[in-house]
């Protein structure tokens, strides 16, 4: 088990760097600078700003020093906003958009399991199929024009929930429902499908045959095995949800690290795009390594060996 997750912590590590690589190049390839829209700062100061701000160096040699500076947790300063670290505010800003990506996986994991097991339990009746129209519904529809239609209907015209801000618990409804909608689908398809399979496995004949309780059944077996492809499918609801958030946030106006990365990339303000990139990357890495070793913990059947799943 420690090979295994040493195994997995490596690759993380090389993929941070890969990321990194690919954060800074793209960055250094997109036309222009961040001082292309200070049009007023006369020619002088413009080059005292650049000299100071290291853009007069060999691509090379800023690459490097950018290493360096993450190496030691490090992000940079941001080139708009007046001496202000990036790692201050990513910390300033990131404590919304953990509340409301927190939330949004917890909800998203508990009403999408009960409603694959109920469509599962009541296979081909009533509650199956408005659970799978629902279920096709989520995942035809963006996360986006869910929120638009959830703002017009219960904010606009019934007037029952807020619409913009963060304030309280009324103000999470809305956003956490448009951020929810689709991985609430994935996760209720998944479990019917996969409880489906289990109801009909010969253990399960078994254990009935053996006299075991429908609900010890239920729990011990059916769930259990049933919830495998749930905990696979974490990792990239835990990326659809952070990277969702960022529009999400700018449309109910919630002041958190997606409005920063928005308004980042309007001004071209290269530290603080690239070290939000890397931040969000190192939190999707995190969300996948801790997927893998919940799936060799929850599922027995899977073997170790040489670090590897057998």
């Amino acid at each position: 088990m420690v090979r295994y997750i040493a195994n997995k912590f490596f690759y993380m590590l090389v993929s941070l760097f890969v990321l990194i690589s690919a954060t800074f190049f793209l960055m250094k390839a997109i036309p222009g600078s961040p001082l292309t829209s200070e049009k007023q700062v006369p020619p002088a100061i413009k080059e005292r700003l650049i000299e100071q701000l290291g853009l007069d160096k060999p691509v090379y040699q800023q690459y490097l020093k950018y290493l360096g500076e993450i190496a030691q947790g490090d992000l940079g300063i941001s080139m708009k906003q007046i001496n202000q670290d990036v790692s201050h505010i990513i910390g300033q800003t990131f404590s919304a958009s953990l509340k409301l990506g927190a939330v949004a996986i917890v909800v998203a994991l508990i009403v999408g399991v009960v409603l694959g097991m109920l469509a599962a339990l009541y296979h081909r009746k009533l509650i199956d199929n408005v659970a799978m129209v629902l279920a096709v519904l989520g995942i035809a529809v963006p996360s986006f024009v869910v929120a638009s239609l959830l703002q017009f209907v219960f904010a606009s015209k019934l007037h029952w929930l807020p619409t913009m801000g963060f304030k309280g618990p009324l103000y999470y409804v809305l956003p956490v429902a448009a951020l929810t909608a689709q991985p609430i689908a994935f996760i209720a398809r998944l479990t019917r499908s996969s409880m489906l399979e289990v109801l009909h496995a010969d253990y399960i004949k078994t254990a009935k045959a053996k006299g075991l309780g429908w609900m010890a059944i239920l729990f011990r077996h059916v769930i259990r095995n049933g919830i495998m492809p749930v905990i696979t499918y974490m990792g990239p609801m835990t990326a659809n949800i952070v990277t969702g958030s960022v529009v999400i946030e700018q449309i109910f106006g919630i002041g958190g690290i997606g409005k920063q990365f928005v308004q980042a990339i309007s001004v071209r303000d290269y530290p603080l795009i690239m070290g939000i990139t890397i931040f969000y990357g190192v939190l999707l890495m995190l969300a996948r390594f801790i997927t893998d070793i919940l799936y060799v913990l929850v599922d027995p059947r899977i073997k170790l060996s040489k670090g590897k799943e057998g």
